[in-house]
């Protein structure tokens, strides 16, 4: 029979009953390693591994209490000689009641009325099991309920019953017991009548050819080992990551913005009318305070927006027809996407910028019902191509090359209206799990109504804002994104890195 190293040292050391925290001390190896070793020999019928359960008795805030100054009845029995009326007695009254129901409970003294007056009686005045028990968890601390007397058994018995006296934790003990042969073996290692195996050959060895009278340990790929848990990332952070290294590898630069926009920069400037029903209260989160964003500092943009939703300006576009409220426009409200920090990279943009390609992956916020694709607070990841040769083909080639490095076969494209772009499309994904299409968010050219005023010329801008949380859904082969947010450990353990 073939021993590791480690099982050899505990069978030189376990002659009888022992714990894994002895055998550790006996013979020089960690706890993990005992461990290890016990179930080998286990399962080698050498030793066998018992788990007893057992109580841990401590004492709790009033069991302290209790402890240095006496028992309820016990006050009463040091006030009293022989007997005494109840109203004489110089004490509480939440104590006197707890203490006369516990003495005549416990047999110590009998009530009973003498001469119009109800008057206690002391019987026995001995130190009660109960009392005993207090007094030896005073001085030991903790106590084993498997190692007290039938005495103390008692007393605990009685304790157990009054509110924080006592504290009982379950205690787990794991005993090894070597069997008949386990003791054989061990007799015969001490001796030398077992060969030892090693699991390493040294330039010794093949030097002086000692190798040949030795016996090599064979490694078992599949053998058990204790888990290990290091420190990672979220599963969403590196699918964060690996979407930011595509874009960059395809030659874009990450712009970021706030969470807190103006309604102007989240909608006007995106040719949004200002009575669109994606401004309602029912869709967008409005801040209550501030509950405006001063935008005078963008007065000529401010001035060629307003004037494209009214009458369309220079676009050639008739606008939206309205008179155009700066007021409503200075709204604070949570970004509804990305795209607002977009509008504003392209508003800093000018002919000798282009072509310019960057993208954004930030939070968004929308009052939507929560289900299995749907989250109020969720990742998008936006982008924009400004590019005067630019097209809708180039558009789809993009979105198509992302999802495939992302790991996605099956894309398609359906057509969609937006009011800031033209053509417009939405890019699906083929979710197996549901036997459905997933809609990942929204894709299209902005129209001149968007680029116009922000530019200050007309120019092919290619622009999409994608659900990020779905796309790491689908990554890491979940069927409902709220799985992302939820603090489960084993998944957060067992996800691979």
């Amino acid at each position: 029979m073939e021993l590791h190293p480690h099982e050899i040292k505990i069978l030189k050391v376990l002659n009888e009953e022992s714990s894994p925290e002895i055998i550790s001390e006996k013979s020089g190896l960690d706890l993990d390693a005992v461990m290890r070793a016990s179930s080998w020999l286990s399962t080698k019928n050498l030793i066998k591994i018992e788990r007893k359960f057992t109580d841990e008795i401590s004492l709790d805030v009033e069991g302290n209490d209790y402890a240095e100054s006496g028992l309820p009845e016990r006050k009463i029995i040091n006030l009293i000689s022989d007997s005494a009326a109840i109203d004489e007695i110089a004490a509480g009254k939440k104590e006197k009641n707890i203490a006369l129901g516990w003495l005549r409970r416990k047999g110590l003294a009998k009530i009973e009325k003498i001469n119009g007056k109800l008057t206690i009686t002391v019987l026995n005045k001995n130190e009660t099991c109960d009392e005993k028990l207090l007094k030896l968890l005073k001085e030991k601390e903790k106590l084993i309920y498997d190692e007290l007397s039938p005495e103390l058994r008692e007393g605990f018995e009685l304790l157990k019953q009054r509110q924080n006296v006592i504290k009982i934790k379950e205690k787990k003990e794991i005993c090894l017991i070597p069997t008949e042969e386990g003791i054989k073996s061990g007799e015969k290692l001490k001796t030398g009548k077992i060969k030892t195996s090693i699991s390493q050959l040294t330039p010794e060895m093949l030097k002086n050819r000692g190798w040949k009278d030795k016996t090599f340990r064979h490694y078992d790929a599949e053998i058990y080992i204790k888990p290990k848990y290091p420190a990672k990332k979220h599963p969403l952070r590196r699918v964060i990551d690996e979407i930011r290294a595509i874009f960059l590898e395809m030659g874009f630069k990450e712009i970021t913005g706030n969470f807190v926009e103006s309604a102007f920069w989240n909608f006007d400037a995106l040719f949004q009318p200002q009575d669109h029903p994606a401004r309602d209260m029912h869709d967008t989160f409005y801040l209550k305070n501030p509950e405006s964003i001063e935008i005078s500092k963008f007065d000529e943009l401010k001035d060629k927006v307003g004037e494209t939703h009214e009458n369309g300006w220079k676009t050639g576009s008739t606008g939206w027809k309205y008179k155009w409220s700066p007021d409503v426009a200075r709204q604070t409200l949570l970004r509804t996407h990305t795209t607002a920090v977009t509008a504003r990279y392209l508003s800093k943009l000018n002919k000798n910028s282009l072509p310019a390609k960057v993208f954004c992956i930030g939070k968004t916020f929308r009052n939507e019902a929560i289900d299995y694709k749907h989250l109020p607070e969720f990742y998008q990841v936006e982008g924009i191509v400004a590019d005067e040769n630019a097209n809708f083909k180039n558009l789809l080639s993009i979105l198509k090359i992302f999802y495939k490095e992302m790991g996605f076969e099956k894309v398609r494209f359906r057509p969609a209206y937006f009011p800031y772009t033209e053509m417009s499309v939405e890019p699906e994904i083929y979710f197996e799990e549901k036997g459905e299409w997933m809609e990942l968010g929204g894709a299209g050219i902005f129209r001149p109504e968007v680029v116009m005023p922000l530019l200050g010329f007309d120019c092919p801008v290619l622009a999409w804002g994608l659900g990020l949380d779905r796309v790491v859904a689908l990554k890491l082969g979940l069927n409902d994104i709220r799985d992302l947010y939820i603090s489960d450990l084993k998944w957060l353990r067992e996800s691979k890195i």
